[in-house]
């Protein structure tokens, strides 16, 4: 395994490629739970969970159902699937076995199975490691690789919102920019900021 290529995905996934703020995926729960650092912490840990595990699954169906069987035009309808009923199993497992902690993240669950950002990292990893149908060596490493440092970069960029947006609640905002509207705002300042990331070449 090359761990240079490891590198470049991680600072690729973060920072050059990140999710919100380069390809503008899964906006809807970035600018809905990110009132808050601590709600918006949660969101994010939950969805590099739900990535890693759906790049996962999504991979081993890919590579031994899709190929296989020559139906890899089902890979959207098929990956949909998989991530919704993920998140649902998901779901009953922890209302079942920790009503506390399906009590804290009860909203976000649903939120995670409309994101989709984690339907994009599954459509990028086959993309990127599947070329001419055959799987790279390594193919697998790199999809879960992909997967999390995608997942990280989901969390940087809640992050950067919450704190922002926390900040701004003492701010003397004007009336008519409250709320949303100054949200988008300072989302399209951020999505700038890291444009100066695309200059890094690997």
């Amino acid at each position: 395994m090359d761990v240079g290529k490891i590198l470049a995905i991680a600072i690729s996934m973060v920072f050059i490629n990140n999710f919100i703020l380069s390809k503008f995926l899964g906006l809807c729960p970035f600018l809905g739970v990110s009132k808050e650092t601590k709600s918006a912490t949660s969101m994010g840990f939950a969805v590099i969970f739900v990535m890693t595990c759906s790049a996962i699954i999504t991979w081993l169906l890919y590579y031994f159902l899709l190929i296989p069987f020559n139906v890899e035009y089902l890979r959207t309808i098929v990956f949909i699937l998989v991530i919704a009923a993920f998140v649902q199993f998901i779901e009953m497992v922890i209302r079942k076995n920790s009503p506390a902690l399906y009590r804290s993240l009860g909203i976000y669950l649903p939120l995670i199975t409309t994101n989709c950002a984690v339907l994009g990292v599954t459509i990028l990893n086959i993309d990127n490691f599947f070329p001419s149908g055959q799987a790279v060596k390594w193919g697998f490493a790199y999809s879960v690789f992909q997967a999390f440092f995608a997942g990280i970069g989901f969390l940087l960029a809640l992050i950067l919102m919450s704190g922002i947006r926390e900040r701004l609640q003492f701010a003397d905002t004007p009336r008519s920019m409250r709320g949303v509207a100054i949200a988008f705002v300072v989302a399209s300042l951020m999505s700038l900021a890291f444009m100066g990331f695309n200059g890094f070449r690997f």
